[in-house]
């Protein structure tokens, strides 16, 4: 089991044969915390048990007309069951599914904006089979060959360690991401697990609107949210953004596919995020232009999703790598960006290794930025602390920054 869930299970359950509502209770409070990208990293044993524990959860509940249908059977149906990783991800997909359709179905009882319901309506008006669908992130974020963007994400919480005690507000970090060379920034617009909320999105974009006729000018910024619902594709048009994340493993093939189009009747593109090679080429098959591989550790992995991707003559898509964050002081995200690069990825997302030190005024978020985007290599050169407390990390910055 991954260690970073060691003891996890026994924390959770009690073991009996039976869940129990003190263990359902338990898990369910863990499970609104993950990510989309924990979800693929969850061991199979745990996910496993969460396949159990959404059997009571009534698939009657899902909020938007037409939801994909849970695909879980009945208990007599799954007593044999041999679990599989893609069942245990299906597993959890639909759990996290199912809360985060909780959130959309308060929003949408606490009445949302006149301007986001006319949005909506707007989608709904939309005749899909004659939409085109925008490129202009997919191209900004496709450079030549050798050369790597990054997408900077926004958050005031990290994963798994809470609220970051020292980040500066978003229309102070924006300009940060931009100067330093990001081609968009994301805005994790899930106050559960990212502390953001749309208010934020409307904060970033209206503070990168001041660039306009400056150099660097604006840049597009990305609503990274768990989108289940249209209703927050328009939320995310009102709010600015310029883009939308859609996560495979929760949602499937046939709502990517719709939620494509959704997004393209406002103007918006759509990132598709994946885990799996399987996963990578279903969201191709839906019309994806943009796909983010997210969850999988280590370059040759994250390369493995897409290496053997089957792409229709005429079409191009952007593949993203979704860098993790290192549970140390050192700068090895760094490393992996310029190897995902070398793999021939056009954009790495960066996070959490964004703030890892705080408001250093030599590992701060743009200098994590500027050294990413460096023409160097991990065969001349390398970003890894050489001590225990960094300096060799440091001494590297300071002269990719001069």
């Amino acid at each position: 089991m991954d260690k970073s869930h060691s003891g996890l299970v026994s924390a959770l359950f009690c073991g009996r044969a039976l869940i129990c509502g003190r263990c359902f209770k338990n898990f369910a409070t863990y499970a609104l915390t993950m990510t989309p990208l924990r979800i693929h990293r969850l061991p199979t044993a745990i996910a496993a048990i969460a396949l159990l524990t959404t059997l009571s959860v009534d698939p009657s509940s899902a909020f938007a007309p037409g939801a994909n249908k849970s695909p879980i059977q009945s208990r007599s149906q799954t007593a044999n069951t041999i679990f599989t990783t893609s069942t245990s991800l299906n597993a959890l997909g639909v759990f996290v599914r199912k809360a985060k359709e909780a959130d959309v179905r308060k929003y949408c009882q606490d009445g949302p904006p006149e301007s986001v319901l006319t949005l909506l309506q707007k989608i709904k008006d939309t005749n899909k089979d004659e939409v085109e669908l925008p490129t202009e992130l997919q191209t900004l974020l496709t450079k030549r060959k050798g050369t790597i963007t990054i997408i900077a994400e926004y958050k005031r919480k990290l994963e798994g360690s809470g609220f970051i005690t020292d980040v500066l507000d978003p229309v102070l970090l924006s300009p940060v991401f931009r100067e330093f060379g990001a081609a968009a920034v994301a805005v994790l617009a899930d106050e559960r697990t990212g502390g953001c909320t749309y208010d934020d999105i409307v904060a970033v974009v209206e503070e990168q609107d001041e660039a306009l006729g400056d150099v660097p000018g604006p840049l597009p910024v990305i609503s990274s949210d768990l989108i289940v619902d249209e209703i927050q594709i328009a939320q995310a048009a009102d709010s600015g953004a310029k883009a939308v994340t859609v996560t495979y493993g929760v949602v499937g093939e046939e709502k990517v596919q719709q939620f494509i189009k959704d997004a393209a009747s406002l103007g918006l593109e759509v990132i598709v995020n994946v885990g799996t090679a399987e996963e990578a080429q279903g969201a191709v098959n839906a019309g994806a232009s943009i796909i983010s591989v997210t969850g999988v550790d280590g370059s040759d992995n994250k390369f493995a999703v897409i290496e053997s991707l089957s792409i229709p003559e005429g079409r191009k898509v952007c593949t993203i790598a979704n860098i993790l964050a290192k549970d140390n002081k050192a700068l090895e995200e760094v490393e992996e960006a310029w190897m995902c690069r070398d793999k021939g990825f056009n954009c790495v997302w960066v996070s959490d290794a964004l703030y890892k030190a705080g408001n250093d005024p030599v590992e701060h978020p743009g200098a994590i930025i500027s050294t990413m985007k460096a023409k160097s290599s991990v065969k001349y050169a390398s970003p890894k602390a050489r001590s225990g407390k960094g300096e060799g990390a440091r001494e590297y910055l300071g002269d990719i920054l001069m």
